[in-house]
Protein backbone atom coordinates (compact mmCIF):
# COMPACT_ATOMS: atom_id res chain seq x y z
CA UNK A 1 0.00 0.00 0.00
CA UNK A 2 1.07 3.23 -1.23
CA UNK A 3 0.67 5.91 2.26
CA UNK A 4 2.46 8.72 0.34
CA UNK A 5 -0.62 9.16 -1.50
CA UNK A 6 -2.64 8.83 1.67
CA UNK A 7 -0.42 12.03 2.67
CA UNK A 8 -0.89 13.67 -0.52
CA UNK A 9 -5.03 12.82 -0.25
CA UNK A 10 -4.69 14.71 3.11
CA UNK A 11 -2.65 17.88 1.72
CA UNK A 12 -4.76 18.11 -1.52
CA UNK A 13 -7.89 17.74 0.71
CA UNK A 14 -7.10 20.61 2.96
CA UNK A 15 -6.12 22.81 0.26
CA UNK A 16 -8.84 22.34 -1.71
CA UNK A 17 -11.29 23.45 1.17
CA UNK A 18 -9.14 26.30 1.46
CA UNK A 19 -9.75 27.16 -1.91
CA UNK A 20 -13.34 26.41 -1.70
CA UNK A 21 -13.86 29.04 1.61
CA UNK A 22 -12.02 31.74 -0.85
CA UNK A 23 -14.45 31.38 -2.94
CA UNK A 24 -17.28 32.18 -0.70
CA UNK A 25 -15.57 35.26 -0.17
CA UNK A 26 -15.87 36.24 -4.01
CA UNK A 27 -19.56 34.83 -4.63
CA UNK A 28 -20.92 38.16 -4.96
CA UNK A 29 -18.33 39.42 -7.51
CA UNK A 30 -18.73 36.89 -9.61
CA UNK A 31 -21.62 36.87 -12.99
CA UNK A 32 -23.03 34.26 -11.32
CA UNK A 33 -23.45 34.24 -7.46
CA UNK A 34 -25.70 31.14 -7.40
CA UNK A 35 -23.22 29.15 -9.22
CA UNK A 36 -20.48 30.56 -7.07
CA UNK A 37 -21.86 29.44 -4.13
CA UNK A 38 -22.31 26.37 -5.72
CA UNK A 39 -18.34 25.83 -6.52
CA UNK A 40 -17.67 27.18 -2.86
CA UNK A 41 -19.55 24.04 -1.81
CA UNK A 42 -17.99 21.96 -4.17
CA UNK A 43 -14.73 22.86 -3.16
CA UNK A 44 -15.72 22.57 0.91
CA UNK A 45 -17.20 19.06 -0.14
CA UNK A 46 -14.74 17.43 -2.65
CA UNK A 47 -11.94 18.73 -0.08
CA UNK A 48 -13.60 16.85 2.77
CA UNK A 49 -13.65 13.91 0.61
CA UNK A 50 -10.25 13.88 -0.66
CA UNK A 51 -9.40 14.03 3.29
CA UNK A 52 -11.61 11.16 3.93
CA UNK A 53 -10.24 9.16 1.10
CA UNK A 54 -6.82 9.68 2.57
CA UNK A 55 -7.30 8.67 5.84
CA UNK A 56 -9.42 5.22 4.50
CA UNK A 57 -6.66 4.82 2.55
CA UNK A 58 -4.55 2.19 4.24
CA UNK A 59 -8.10 0.18 4.54
CA UNK A 60 -8.22 -0.17 0.33
CA UNK A 61 -7.10 -3.98 -0.96
CA UNK A 62 -6.03 -2.42 -4.29
CA UNK A 63 -3.33 -3.23 -6.82
CA UNK A 64 -0.21 -0.84 -7.42
CA UNK A 65 -1.67 0.23 -10.81
CA UNK A 66 -5.27 0.71 -9.06
CA UNK A 67 -3.99 2.63 -6.33
CA UNK A 68 -2.35 4.99 -8.72
CA UNK A 69 -5.45 5.18 -10.87
CA UNK A 70 -7.60 6.17 -7.92
CA UNK A 71 -5.74 9.10 -6.80
CA UNK A 72 -5.40 10.80 -9.69
CA UNK A 73 -8.99 10.60 -11.19
CA UNK A 74 -9.71 11.44 -7.33
CA UNK A 75 -7.49 14.29 -7.67
CA UNK A 76 -8.62 15.21 -11.39
CA UNK A 77 -12.37 14.83 -10.49
CA UNK A 78 -12.49 16.77 -6.75
CA UNK A 79 -10.42 19.70 -8.53
CA UNK A 80 -12.60 19.45 -11.95
CA UNK A 81 -15.36 19.77 -10.03
CA UNK A 82 -14.58 23.04 -8.01
CA UNK A 83 -13.04 24.79 -10.63
CA UNK A 84 -15.14 23.86 -13.71
CA UNK A 85 -18.43 25.41 -11.46
CA UNK A 86 -16.26 27.69 -10.64
CA UNK A 87 -16.27 28.61 -13.86
CA UNK A 88 -19.76 28.53 -14.95
CA UNK A 89 -19.75 30.87 -11.92
CA UNK A 90 -17.91 33.33 -13.84
CA UNK A 91 -18.79 33.07 -17.02
CA UNK A 92 -23.16 32.72 -16.39
CA UNK A 93 -23.17 29.27 -18.81
CA UNK A 94 -25.92 27.00 -18.16
CA UNK A 95 -26.95 24.45 -20.65
CA UNK A 96 -26.06 21.58 -18.11
CA UNK A 97 -26.70 23.33 -14.85
CA UNK A 98 -30.24 24.72 -15.44
CA UNK A 99 -31.10 25.04 -11.90
CA UNK A 100 -28.25 27.12 -10.79
CA UNK A 101 -27.95 29.04 -14.13
CA UNK A 102 -31.14 29.85 -15.12
CA UNK A 103 -31.06 33.21 -16.16
CA UNK A 104 -27.77 33.17 -17.33
CA UNK A 105 -25.78 31.87 -20.61
CA UNK A 106 -22.44 31.95 -21.91
CA UNK A 107 -20.89 32.41 -25.40
CA UNK A 108 -20.63 28.60 -27.09
CA UNK A 109 -17.47 28.23 -26.34
CA UNK A 110 -17.39 29.10 -23.10
CA UNK A 111 -20.64 26.62 -22.52
CA UNK A 112 -18.55 23.96 -24.29
CA UNK A 113 -15.52 23.92 -21.97
CA UNK A 114 -17.99 24.16 -19.25
CA UNK A 115 -19.74 20.87 -20.36
CA UNK A 116 -16.62 18.78 -21.17
CA UNK A 117 -15.37 19.86 -17.46
CA UNK A 118 -18.77 18.39 -15.93
CA UNK A 119 -19.23 15.54 -17.83
CA UNK A 120 -15.34 14.60 -17.78
CA UNK A 121 -16.05 14.90 -13.65
CA UNK A 122 -18.57 12.79 -13.19
CA UNK A 123 -16.93 10.25 -14.94
CA UNK A 124 -14.02 10.22 -13.07
CA UNK A 125 -15.91 10.67 -9.64
CA UNK A 126 -17.47 7.74 -10.67
CA UNK A 127 -14.61 5.78 -11.50
CA UNK A 128 -13.23 6.93 -8.06
CA UNK A 129 -15.99 5.60 -6.22
CA UNK A 130 -16.09 2.59 -7.62
CA UNK A 131 -12.38 1.90 -7.67
CA UNK A 132 -12.41 2.81 -3.62
CA UNK A 133 -15.39 0.58 -3.14
CA UNK A 134 -13.44 -2.46 -4.88
CA UNK A 135 -10.71 -1.28 -2.61
CA UNK A 136 -12.82 -1.86 0.48
CA UNK A 137 -14.39 -5.00 -0.49
CA UNK A 138 -14.35 -7.03 2.75
CA UNK A 139 -10.47 -8.60 2.27
CA UNK A 140 -8.63 -7.70 5.57
CA UNK A 141 -5.22 -6.97 5.27
CA UNK A 142 -2.53 -6.55 8.68
CA UNK A 143 -2.21 -2.80 9.31
CA UNK A 144 1.17 -1.59 7.98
Amino acid sequence: MNTAYARRLLWHGVLLFLLGLIVGFVVPALHNPRMGLASHLEGVMNGTFLLALGLAWRHLSLSARSQTALFWLALYGTYVNWGTTLLAAAFGTSRNTPLAGAGYSGAAWQEALVDFGLVSLSLAMVSTCLLALWGLRGREHPPR
